[in-house]
């Protein structure tokens, strides 16, 4: 029989791994589950016999890959897929897929909050100031970017997009401004929301030349990859920039080093973008039906490697 393997350091809620176990064998496959584990080997050994894996921030290395003898598909239940070794699943001739969209407006929203949060001086009694009429900087503007724009818009922001993977007659059909250029989003943007994924391309390009050409009291929140940050520059301009604010989803390598500039610099314990009922249950819903629906049917609409 067929073997889904669902391992999640940080579990599902129970009401998630309840709908993937229906989904799963009602297809006619069987579900197993590691939750929790405190050891990769365990990791390694339970995907020794499985044909199919789930996970979520758990890191699937070449080394997991290679224990997998028998591994046909792993699939990322959220959008980033940065914790896969695709190289090492296309050798194998496994098929590695995330599920874009599932957790889209609990990150969006978030961004949104922390945007209050640095405006209202993290929520202390000193005068802070409002959103309505700031500009906002959307940098990617795939499905979390797009709800950031639209729910800025319904707080009176004026929003700017820059992503030069989307038309741009897509965009400005939201309202938004694009504009051509990172550096023309960093230098006309009060609030900056960072949607780009962690590739060869991206790491480290958020860099003191686009960051300090941002205008006095500006923002940037991040809730994509801590690798686009160019972290060390991001100190320099920290150190230079009195009136500069980060707040950031993914804690910084430097964290102890940023975390002298509190209240500026801000970083959650934990990612907790998608840490919502909503998007715990939807993403390992549409992980399970995936699966089912490639084995079953060949199906590989949402195939990263």
């Amino acid at each position: 029989m067929t073997k889904v393997l669902v391992a999640t350091d940080k579990p599902f809620a129970a009401v998630a791994v309840n709908g993937i176990r229906n989904i799963v064998e009602t297809g006619g496959f069987q579900l197993e589950l590691l939750e929790k584990y405190t050891d990769v080997r365990q990791f390694y050994d339970a995907v020794k016999d499985v044909d199919a894996l789930i996970v979520r921030s758990d890191k699937v290395t070449k080394e997991v890959i290679e224990a997998a003898k028998k591994l046909k598909i792993v699939v990322r239940a959220g959008a980033g897929y940065d914790n896969i070794d695709l190289d090492a699943c296309t050798a194998r001739n496994i098929v590695a897929m995330n599920t874009p969209g599932q957790n889209s407006n609990a990150v969006a929203e978030l961004a949104i909050g922390f945007m209050i949060y640095m405006a209202r001086t993290c929520f202390t009694p000193t005068t802070g100031s409002e959103l309505n009429g700031k500009r906002l900087g959307i940098h990617a503007y795939g499905n979390v970017g797009k709800l950031v724009a639209h729910k800025a818009l319904a707080l009176g922001m004026k929003v700017l997009a820059f992503d030069p993977f989307v038309p741009a007659e897509m965009i400005e059909k939201d309202g938004v401004k694009v504009v051509g250029s990172a550096e023309e989003l960093y230098a006309n943007s009060d609030y900056l929301s960072l949607h780009i994924p962690a590739t060869k391309e991206t790491k480290q390009s958020i860099n003191y030349r686009l960051l300090s050409s941002m205008p006095k009291n500006a923002c940037l929140v991040n809730t994509a990859r801590k690798e686009v940050i160019n972290e060390q520059e991001m100190l320099k301009l920290m150190n230079e920039r009195s009136d500069f604010k980060y707040i950031t989803d993914i804690a910084a390598d430097i964290n102890e080093e940023l975390m002298k500039f509190a209240p500026r610099y801000f970083a959650t314990p934990k990612k907790m973008g998608a840490q919502t009922n909503e998007a715990n249950i939807n993403a390992g819903l549409a992980a399970a039906n995936q699966i089912v629906d490639f084995i079953k049917n060949g199906v590989t609409k949402y195939k990263v490697n």
